[in-house]
Order: structure tokens, then C-alpha cells, then sequence
């Protein structure tokens, strides 16, 4: 009988021992975990360095990206100022009775700089489609010239006039 209990306690012994053993190396592993973590909580200089670097990439490139869009605004802005200028004198060209001037030019000052306004009248030799001259149609070129930032800039439109 005593060795039927020996069996059995040997048999007991066995199957606890793996999960006695397996224990012990799930704790030494944890020991080891918690040791790792804890020398990991602070960030080395190095790591910091890095992430200042890409933050001051970041910043500089958004500040590149904020004058680039500031400077397209001023380039519309002149844009328009020009094309409202030859707007107007065009209109003033058509709705003015007579011979528009040969030659004109003439400064404004739009208090973001001066432009300077030239028109040029030319007569115009056209023909129909069965050959007949048609008289008293005038080209008229107006051309805007001014300067932003040190370089120098130029708009022009075309537009024709009937005058009898």
C-alpha cells in the first residue's frame, strides 16, 4: 500500500513541479520586466533633441508656408488694384465722344505705389469677307507698368473702338 501512495505522491510531485518551475520563470521575467520599465521612465537627451528638431522643422516650414501665402495675397491684391485701373480708362476710352489720344500716359497713385498708365491708339485696317475696307475702327492698347518688390511689372489690355 505504501507504494501505491509513493506512486501517487510521486505522480503528484511530477505534475507540480513543471508548474512550480514555470512559476518561478514568469516571476523572474516579470522581475526583469519591472526592472527595464522602471530604468525606461525618463526619455534620454538624445530622444529629446530629436523631437525638438522635428518640432523646429515643423515650425519653420509652417512659417515658410505663412509668408508664401501672405505674399500671393499682396500679388492679388495688386492684381486687381491693376485690372480695376484699365477697367476704368477702358470704359473711359469707349464712353469719351471722339478720337481717343494717339498717345497718353499718365500716373496714379494708388497709395500702394504709382502706376503708370500708357495708351496707345492706332487705326485699325479691316476687311469683310467680300473685300470691303472698313474705316474708323481704332485699336487701343493700355498698358499698366509699375514696381513690386524691386522687379519691375506689367499688365496690358487690347480693345478696339468704332469712331465715324
Amino acid at each position: 500500500m505504501q507504494r501505491a501512495r509513493s506512486r501517487l505522491e510521486v505522480a503528484l510531485m511530477e505534475h507540480q513541479l513543471p508548474s512550480v518551475f514555470h512559476f518561478s520563470r514568469l516571476k523572474a521575467r516579470w522581475a526583469h520586466r519591472q526592472a527595464c520599465l522602471c530604468s525606461r521612465k525618463a526619455f534620454a537627451l538624445y530622444e529629446v533633441l530629436l523631437g525638438l528638431l522635428i518640432f523646429a522643422v515643423g515650425i519653420i516650414a509652417l512659417g515658410r508656408a505663412v509668408n508664401n501665402c501672405m505674399n500671393a495675397s499682396v500679388l492679388s491684391a495688386d492684381d486687381a488694384r491693376v485690372r480695376e485701373i484699365l477697367a476704368n480708362r477702358m470704359v473711359e476710352v469707349e464712353t469719351t465722344p471722339g478720337q481717343p489720344d494717339k498717345a497718353k500716359e499718365s500716373k496714379i497713385d494708388t497709395g500702394f505705389g504709382i502706376i503708370k498708365l500708357v495708351q496707345k491708339a492706332v487705326p485699325q485696317e479691316m476687311k469683310e469677307e467680300d473685300g470691303t475696307e472698313l474705316t474708323g475702327i481704332i485699336r487701343v492698347t493700355l498698358t499698366a507698368n509699375w514696381t513690386r518688390g524691386g522687379a519691375k511689372q506689367s499688365k496690358a489690355i487690347a480693345f478696339y473702338v468704332y469712331r465715324l
